[in-house]
């Protein structure tokens, strides 16, 4: 049996200014985003993560407030729009691999939900072929105003983000 070829992953950078700028690029990305979507966010404790879901929770028109769910693990925000529901999880808690994940049942909240994962890098990978991989940083610099200044980079990962239309679609919304 042959296998599928591989697609190469895209990636796209942007420099957000602000918390609200965070919040504002969360906005831009869910316009890309449908049911099924895996979305997973690496940074450090205060990088913006939960900020860019807030925006995420916004652009998808979610209900109720987009707050970090550490303790309960996982939120479910039910859409006002007819829209996916947000699935919110933060696995900085758990441990690793997949194992750990089963009993918040991702596999099925997936088909129907777009799901953003918290400190999901090495954990959840193995629910879709196809998902966004996004990592915050701060940026490095000696004056005090580069204190909300974060760099973002985006990598659409599978055939759903490599195909022509992600791809482009991704860049066009982290250039705006």
């Amino acid at each position: 049996m042959e296998e599928a070829p591989q697609t190469p992953d895209t990636e796209a950078h942007v420099t957000v200014g602000s918390p609200d700028a965070m919040q504002d690029l969360g906005r831009r990305i869910a316009a890309l985003l449908r049911p099924g979507d895996l979305v997973l966010l690496t940074g450090e404790l205060g990088a913006g993560k939960t900020t860019l879901t807030r925006g995420l929770g916004e652009g998808l028109g979610v209900r109720g407030a987009v707050t970090s769910p550490t303790f309960v693990i996982a939120r479910v925000h039910p859409s006002l729009t007819g829209g996916p529901a947000l699935v919110h999880v933060d696995a900085y808690r758990l441990g690793g691999g997949l194992d750990e994940m089963e009993d918040l049942d991702l596999d099925v909240s997936l088909p129907e939900s777009v799901v953003v994962v918290e400190w999901g890098d090495g954990k959840v990978e193995e629910l879709s072929d196809d998902r966004l991989h996004v990592v915050i940083r701060r940026a490095v610099g000696h004056e005090e105003v580069l204190d909300d200044v974060r760099e973002v980079a985006v990598r659409g990962v599978g055939a759903r983000w490599s195909a022509g239309a992600g791809l482009e679609s991704l860049a066009g919304v982290l250039s705006e």
